[in-house]
């Protein structure tokens, strides 16, 4: 075969087997397939339109995994990137500068200076005093654990905050750190349990929640996903809320807008939930001042 008869049949080859990204091809991160992740991307695809074409990766909760999920969007071209958490964002953030990164599900982004020339978003921050009051009706505690992870920086700003509490409630905090997963063995010695938006942690949520059964304290989280697991109260944005405003500004940024032009959104319809039939197990009584408000109820 001559040489150019080959040059066109190896071209013909490649046309063939390599597709050419969507101009409109957007990347997705979700940390380890998290139940309130899959919520706010399901509201994601309801809002994003059919003529988007969505590429998603599921990263373990670990900072190589991240990495790994992020070099593969970049490598094939995403025109956006999208991630659910603060440690996806921070290591796309940190990947690239170019690409345009839109965030949810992420607490308090501006402590992280997430927000900048190619990244923006909607908030997840939830009021920590509200939740500590809530958790005190239901178990009056003096010894608080708080499970985190040091790998993950927006979890480390939720202790500080919870702990910016001590003096005037009048606890204890118990940090106990995860890594790469939730030993049971850990939690101990508390009078009631926080879990903090912690990847490792919500992928451990029942490890946990056992833990708790085991010594019969009630457990609190600042993200949704393990309440009917058996958390017993919750306090978190809205995934739908989340989700929906993600696919705006995804459309914006494909429009021709660029992140620094969109204002990252505070949090719309944070929503508490209360599991009683978990409380009522653990031998808790709820207080009315705390189930009737609440947006939802597990009985």
């Amino acid at each position: 075969m001559k040489r150019s008869n080959l040059i066109i049949a190896v071209a013909l080859v490649l046309m063939v087997f390599i597709q050419p990204v969507s101009a409109k091809t957007v990347g997705v991160i979700m940390t380890a397939d998290i139940e309130y992740y899959r919520d706010i991307h399901k509201a994601f695809t309801d809002e994003i339109g059919k003529d988007v074409e969505i590429v998603l990766q599921k990263p373990s909760a670990d900072p190589m995994s991240w990495t790994n999920a992020v070099r593969k969007l970049t490598g094939i071209g995403a025109r956006v990137i999208v991630c659910y958490g603060a440690p996806a964002t921070l290591t796309a953030m940190k990947e690239t500068t170019d690409i345009p990164i839109i965030f949810a599900g992420v607490y308090d982004p501006a402590s992280m200076n997430i927000t900048g020339k190619n990244a923006t978003g909607i908030s997840s921050t939830v009021p920590i005093d509200k939740i500590m009051r809530l958790l005190n009706e239901i178990k009056k505690f003096s010894k608080l654990g708080i499970v985190f992870s040091k790998s993950e920086k927006d979890t480390i700003i939720e202790v500080r905050d919870i702990k910016k509490l001590e003096g005037t409630m009048g606890f204890q905090s118990v940090l106990i750190s995860v890594s790469e997963h939730v030993n049971k063995d850990d939690i101990k010695g508390v009078d009631a349990l926080i879990v903090t938006t912690c990847g490792v942690c919500m992928t451990g949520i029942r490890d946990i929640i056992e833990a708790a059964r085991r010594d019969k304290i009630p457990t609190a989280a600042l993200i949704g996903g393990g309440e009917d697991a058996g958390i017993v109260l919750t306090l978190a944005a809205n995934p739908k809320v989340q989700g929906s405003a993600a696919a705006e500004m995804v459309k914006k940024v494909l429009g021709g807008a660029r992140p620094a032009e969109l204002k990252f959104k505070q949090p719309n319809g944070i929503q508490t939930i209360v599991n009683l039939k978990e409380a009522k197990a653990l031998g808790l009584n709820v207080p009315a001042s705390v189930s009737a408000p609440a947006d939802k109820l597990i009985q």
